[in-house]
């Protein structure tokens, strides 16, 4: 995301001495005025096209919109009530198991015979049969593996929430940017609209002195070649804003052609205004560590694998009829047991230890990674702060840079007054006082950008 817009060369175009060469004393002074009225610096004034409703945000509100209406931040949450879902789902596996089957059958008549199929006798069965078995088993031992696939559930919801929290830091950062963006190109368009007013004055008189036989048609078509790409500039600021408005607009939810502006009386940070928060509670930082917990409860699920299962089992079957008498008896036969059963793979003696050592090397790679991630977070919280600090100064510079200009344009216009300087000088004069107007006014937007972005970085935006 680009946060800086405006070159220092861009807020004016300079005025050929050439040309006020043609003008007329009254044309020149009139011209002066013109620039030395001043421009107006915030965006905030500049008239919206009809038709198009006006929405002043402060930066509460734009985070507010964001979290109401952010498509990101509404996948993220679904994804927290997915893993609650597997929370729950998880813990159920520490209830009994419960199988239960009926059947109904018609049995045949039973035929005995010798083993070489001689001496054939039949009998007769009676026809409806019928099944009914119920078991249940309750693990009472699993090496772990119940505890660590809840626990595992459970770092999988906090996952998720610390998504969720990590796409609103995105979010905001981001609408943050492009409505930081917003404002500085409605500067931008502000000093193109005034050079063109200039230049068209410009025009005009030459136009004029051309008539008179004092100046060159080539002079004129200059100037207009001048005006086209003043044109041409004003034109590709207005689609850089209205491509910045809409995406805006989109991730906010606001109605498609809502022009945003900013509020003026959003408040401004001082220097001493430095967030204070522990990286801790970064979102990428929790991730990091969420990830290693995650690991040692895959490491733990592998060492399971090599330990006994052991469950309590009941069971109680209902069977007739009785065949395994001859002649079958037409009887309900019922049946039941309760025990203790044991579990135990031999295989994991000879594969669970690979899986086990694999697990544990997976753990330390997310150990790792969290001490990348650490050092990441604290050399970007560490940047912030300096340019933080720095804005401070650009700004502090900027301001002597407009008190300099200032002082600069009153001593031109009084010699110009005295007719002791020349028109361009008090055009330059001019031109100075608004390009350090403009840039304090950039220094004053990039110490809130840097106030954010710090914020940001600690993951407290």
């Amino acid at each position: 995301m680009r946060f800086c817009i405006c070159p220092r060369r861009c807020f004016c175009l300079p005025l050929q001495p050439q040309i006020i060469a043609f003008m007329t004393f009254r044309q020149a002074l009139a011209l002066v005025l013109v620039v030395a009225g001043g421009l107006p610096i915030s965006a905030q004034d500049k008239p919206v096209s009809a038709g198009r409703d006006v929405c002043e945000l402060t930066i509460e509100e734009l985070f507010g919109l964001v979290e109401k209406n952010s498509s990101s931040l509404r996948a993220e949450k679904t994804g927290v009530q997915f893993a609650d879902l597997g929370v729950a789902a998880a813990k159920t596996e520490r209830l009994p198991d419960i199988q239960t089957s009926f059947s109904a059958s018609y049995n045949g008549n039973i035929v005995m015979m010798d083993r070489d199929f001689s001496d054939v006798h039949g009998y007769s069965s009676p026809h409806f049969g019928n099944s009914l078995a119920v078991e249940a088993r309750q693990i009472v031992y699993s090496g772990g593996a119940l505890s660590a696939g809840i626990r595992m559930a459970e770092l999988g919801r906090e996952q998720a929430a610390t998504g969720v929290e990590l796409t609103r830091q995105q979010v905001r950062f981001m609408a943050l940017g492009q409505y930081l963006d917003l404002f500085k190109i409605g500067n931008r368009m502000q000093v193109y609209e005034q050079n063109i007013k200039l230049t068209r004055l410009l025009i005009d008189d030459i136009k004029q002195k051309a008539a008179q036989g004092m100046a060159l048609k080539n002079d004129v078509t200059r100037y207009e070649l001048q005006m086209e790409q003043l044109h041409l500039g004003l034109r590709r600021l207005h689609d850089q804003r209205s491509i910045l408005n809409h995406r805006l607009c989109v991730t906010l939810g606001l109605p498609e052609g809502t022009t945003i502006q900013m509020n003026p009386d959003i408040p401004w940070p001082v220097e001493t205004d430095v967030p204070e928060a522990s990286q801790s509670l970064s979102p990428r930082l929790r991730l990091a560590q969420l990830g290693v917990e995650q690991a040692q409860q895959r490491e733990r699920l592998a060492r399971s694998e090599m330990l006994p299962k052991v469950a309590v089992v009941a069971a109680d079957n209902l069977n007739g009829p009785i065949t395994f008498e001859i002649p079958p008896i037409n009887k309900n036969l019922n049946y039941w047991y309760v025990g203790v059963g044991v579990q135990y793979p031999l295989s994991s003696l000879f594969k669970g230890r690979k899986k086990v050592e694999q697990a544990r090397v997976a753990l330390r790679q997310e150990q790792e990674r969290h001490s990348v991630v650490a050092e990441q977070l604290g050399n970007d919280v560490q940047e912030a702060l300096t340019l933080y600090r720095q804005s401070f100064a650009d700004l502090q510079t900027q301001r002597k840079s407009v008190e300099l200009a200032s002082q600069n344009y009153d001593v031109v216009n009084n010699r110009y007054l005295n007719q002791l300087a020349l028109v361009t000088d008090m055009i330059d004069a001019s031109n100075i006082r608004l390009n350090a107007e403009l840039q304090e006014v950039d220094a004053r937007i990039g110490v809130l950008f840097a106030y954010y972005r710090l914020k940001f970085a600690e993951g407290t935006l």
